[in-house]
């Protein structure tokens, strides 16, 4: 490594350093994040859905008899009017009439899907309670594993994103505010080549790279048991991948623009799409199949696959291949565009 490329490189550092902004958004707020959907989705005990019983008391009775019989149903013996109420305020799923002549009648708000279910498990209460008998022979068995829950899912994604933000934020803004500042004017009178230059924030990306990940695997690791079932080094291979992708489009984004306002433009134009298609919260198999191929060619989708292959299903490189030559594409073509059109001034 040249004498120019070290010093570029130590600069690189020490204006990360001195932003406490950047310190948080980089390595704090992804574990936060973290930490609220693994509460917010963590292992929990079956819900328990709350209906109102109405009706003549006889009647009533007979069905509340039928609901109490279910672990998984609270029944309340109601007026209609305090019934109807806690329909409207949502503290009620569904409403159970019993009629005089035996037969029930539901009331519930179709387009809620707890309340569709609540009509589901309340039939099959007041089928049995009828005398209904299975005509074939059930059982259940409940599997709950590690990789299968929304915080092992969201992780990967969280890792990506973040990838990708201070691949392109903390590169892109870091070259308009040098350009904006007139410092990139004094850089070409000093012996550096341009290569050297935009290779000092992609070589200071992969330092502050081993920080990122290991922060936010670990505590996912410890605090949540997400797991990590593919090799080490392939999670590196991945991430270092995934961040000099980023890092290129960072550099090929920032190349031109002038101002602070028109990069932050940029750079959401180009992250916003991912951000909402790559499958981050969600999986990117929801959109249509006709949008597939786009969203399956975007880096964001090719490092959130890879990590989920990786982490959860503990894939190979013959299944992950695919997603590390689309990374290794956006890293040279960006970089070659970025040295084309970047401009000093």
């Amino acid at each position: 490594m040249s004498d120019s490329l070290k010093q570029l490189v130590l600069t690189r550092f020490r204006e990360f350093v001195r932003e406490p902004e950047a310190l948080f958004w980089s390595l704090a707020f992804p574990i936060v994040l973290v930490v609220g959907l693994g509460i917010a989705f963590r292992n929990r005990p079956a819900e328990v859905v709350h209906v109102a019983v109405v009706g003549q008391p006889a009647s009533a009775a007979v069905v509340m008899s039928s609901l109490r019989a279910s672990a998984a149903i609270a029944p309340e013996s109601l007026t209609a009017g305090a019934a109807m109420q806690g329909l409207r305020t949502g503290r009620i799923a569904l409403v159970v009439r019993a009629e005089p002549s035996g037969g029930v009648v539901y009331e519930f708000d179709d387009t809620r899907p707890d309340a569709r279910m609540a009509r589901l498990i309340v039939d099959d209460a007041v089928q049995r309670g009828a005398g209904r008998r299975d005509r074939v022979e059930l059982s259940e068995s409940q599997v709950r594993e590690r990789g299968s829950r929304y915080v092992d899912f969201v992780v990967p994604g969280l890792l990506g994103m973040g990838l990708m933000g201070n691949g392109i934020w903390g590169i892109g803004f870091s070259i308009v505010d040098a350009r904006r500042k007139r410092l990139l004017k004094r850089l070409m009178a000093t012996p550096m080549s341009r290569t050297e230059y935009l290779g000092s924030f992609v070589v200071s990306r992969f330092v502050l790279l081993v920080l990122e990940v290991l922060l936010l695997v670990g505590f996912a690791a410890l605090a949540f048991g997400v797991p990590v079932r593919g090799p080490l080094w392939q999670l590196s291979v991945i991430c270092v991948l995934g961040a000099l992708a980023f890092g290129c489009l960072g550099l090929l984004i920032a190349a031109r623009p002038r101002t602070i306002e028109g990069a932050s433009g940029l750079m959401n134009l180009a992250m916003m799409p991912m951000w909402i298609l790559s499958g981050v919260f969600f999986s990117a198999e929801n959109f249509p199949g006709v949008l597939q191929p786009v969203i399956q060619a975007l880096p964001l989708t090719a490092v959130n696959d890879a990590l989920r292959a990786s982490m959860l299903r503990g894939e190979g490189l013959n299944v992950i291949g695919a997603e590390l030559l689309i990374l290794l594409a956006w890293s040279v073509g960006s970089f070659v565009l970025a040295l084309k059109l970047f401009r000093w001034r």
